[in-house]
């Protein structure tokens, strides 16, 4: 979020209290700042969309100190008040910025007859379909009719039959019937996804959304018009009449499909997701997302997912796996394979086991075709992450290099392989079965599980809790939404206990709490020092990566908005 210097309010009088309140902002964002209580009803306007003013819902009285004409002197009142000169009607908030000294009225009786008679005037033609709504529990118009609704209609005539269901594009359905004509998803295709296919056709009562002739609504942040339509026009077809929202549990994570690290919020009940939508963070990815990242959680329901530890493709114990990595990790020559999609915590402890065996270690960089907005070029979320941690001293390279030659030359007895699949590297592992043991760390069944020696299932990010760090060097926490396959404990629980085993020669087998994870992360590593898991913050915390600035890292300019986060620098 931004972030407010004193320098940068102004005081203003609501309601006969006065304020400190950013300046130039508009009433509606004056008054969340002022406190919820105050929030000022509104349909059309969001704060990363430009102003319009159509739903005239936002209507406040606003006044502001008179001065002399000749002289510019204040004029005062008899007590010595600034005389204030109200505006001769209601105006629209969001359209309307503060100023010192500015009075603003909320709540007059006439503005409670205004938002009376819109809301009287949306509901005319509504239907009532509540009951079946997507929308219903997070719905502006639901919320606001009960406090500004009859509670009856005097509408006698019939309504007006739209399309009920429309689909706009493979993901979106409209349900035109419910379109209360706000039009912000018309701006945000516009504005945000450059990619102008809707508008409004007829007049009237009559007009309708629809997509322009020969398009449909197609891009990746199609379902960002999903999540910013006040109503439920606008409604996911794969979410669609599958679960109400207030039985959903929400969890705070990071998206894991590029290094951009949107926010994200998972919504679950009872250990199954049922979707995932944006988080706003001013500094990440404002208040979108990806399309694709949003399915990210249906590769963990995956009939490939891997579900239990193995040893010789036999199920076996945890105690047993790990006995069994123990035994080749010290007979040396050990080679390892890390990854950019494991969390910073899994990242630190690798590195200590890198150095203490002495093994032959690379990553591989995945990349991609960036979109100018919010999908990077870096298809990971934690390159940055390995780099703070020194796993690695420098950008991995797309493929294999001598780690690859020593491998095939018969110098590496035992490899550990995290979330990668050696035979997409180039690696032949059936014409080296029986001269290298591999330690598998992945979360599907693939070639290299196939004929892993050791199998140690790993859990998404949808069921553990930890940190990324994205490609603005802001480390991010992300926490668990629902709970693993039963007797799974994630990456970092494993190499702990692996890491124990090796240097302490002590069997502790159990799930390290992120606090103490953090005791010893921040005592080692000088980008984090004195960094504690409760002190990172929700938006997350801007770490120095002056010491990186070399590098020449994938990403090009890819976000809409310039990263505005102020917070700590480490």
């Amino acid at each position: 979020m931004l972030e407010v210097k004193v320098t940068d309010t102004v005081t203003i009088n609501v309601d006969g209290e006065l304020a400190q309140v950013p300046k130039g902002v508009n009433v509606i964002e004056a008054m969340r700042v002022v406190g919820k209580e105050k929030e000022i009803p509104h349909y059309c306007y969001h704060p990363k969309l430009s102003v319009v003013g159509n739903c005239r819902m936002c209507l406040v009285e606003v006044g502001n100190p008179m001065r002399d004409r000749q002289t510019g002197e204040a004029i005062l009142e008899e007590n010595g008040e600034p005389k204030i000169g109200w505006a001769p009607k209601p105006v629209i908030a969001c359209a309307t910025n503060v100023s010192e000294g500015m009075h603003v009225r909320t709540n007059t009786p006439s503005l409670v007859d205004c938002r009376n008679g819109v809301t009287e005037f949306l509901l005319i033609n509504h239907p009532l379909d509540c009951p079946i709504c997507d929308q219903a529990g997070e719905c502006r118009l639901q919320e606001f009719s009960a406090e500004h609704g009859r509670g009856y209609s005097r509408f006698k005539e019939e309504k007006n039959v739209k399309p009920k269901r429309t689909r706009l594009g493979p993901r979106v359905t409209l349900d035109d019937e419910r379109c209360i004509l706000c039009s912000r998803c018309v701006r945000f295709s516009q504005e945000v996804a450059k990619d102008d296919v809707l508008g409004f056709v007829d007049r009237g009562t009559y007009s309708t959304l629809t997509c322009y002739p020969g398009k449909e609504l197609s891009n990746n942040y199609s379902l960002n018009t999903v999540d910013i339509c006040p109503v439920g026009a606008l409604t996911s077809t794969d979410f669609r009449f599958k679960m109400r929202v207030w039985f959903l549990k929400r969890t705070h994570s990071i998206c894991t499909e590029s290094s951009v690290g949107a926010n994200t919020e998972i919504w679950s009940r009872e250990g199954k997701i049922y979707r995932i939508t944006p988080r706003r963070n001013d500094a990440v990815n404002d208040t979108w997302m990806t399309d694709s990242g949003r399915g990210l959680f249906k590769e963990s329901e995956s009939e490939e997912r891997l579900k239990s530890y193995s040893v010789d493709q036999v199920a076996k114990s945890l105690d047993d796996a790990i006995a069994a990595t123990r035994e080749l990790l010290e007979g040396g020559s050990i080679g390892v394979i890390g990854s950019a999609h494991s969390s910073l915590e899994e990242q630190y402890l690798l590195q200590k086991i890198v150095k203490h065996t002495n093994a032959s270690f690379e990553m591989i960089q995945h990349t991609g075709e960036g979109d100018g907005l919010l999908m990077s070029e870096d298809r990971t979320p934690n390159l940055r992450g390995a780099l703070i941690t020194g796993l690695i001293n420098q950008l991995p390279d797309t493929r294999l290099g001598q780690l690859k030659e020593a491998i095939e030359g018969g110098q590496i007895k035992t490899l550990l392989v995290f979330n990668e699949d050696l035979e997409q590297l180039g690696i032949d592992l059936g014409s080296l079965k029986d001269s290298v043991q591999v330690i598998y760390f992945g979360s599907s069944k693939n070639s290299t599980s196939e004929q892993a020696k050791v199998i140690f299932p790993s859990l998404s990010v949808f069921e553990k809790d930890g940190t990324f760090v994205n490609q603005n060097f802001i480390l991010q926490k992300f926490k668990q939404a629902i709970l693993p396959p039963m007797g799974l404990m994630p990456d970092y629980g494993v190499l702990t206990a692996i890491l124990s085993e090796l240097v302490e020669n002590t069997h502790t087998v159990g799930m390290p709490s992120m606090e103490s994870l953090w005791g010893k992360i921040s005592k080692t590593v000088e980008l984090l020092k004195s960094v504690q898991w409760s002190e990172i913050p929700e938006e997350g915390l801007a770490l120095n990566g002056d010491a990186f600035a070399s590098m020449n890292f994938v990403e090009t300019e890819n976000l809409k908005f310039k990263p505005t986060l102020v917070s700590e620098t480490v």
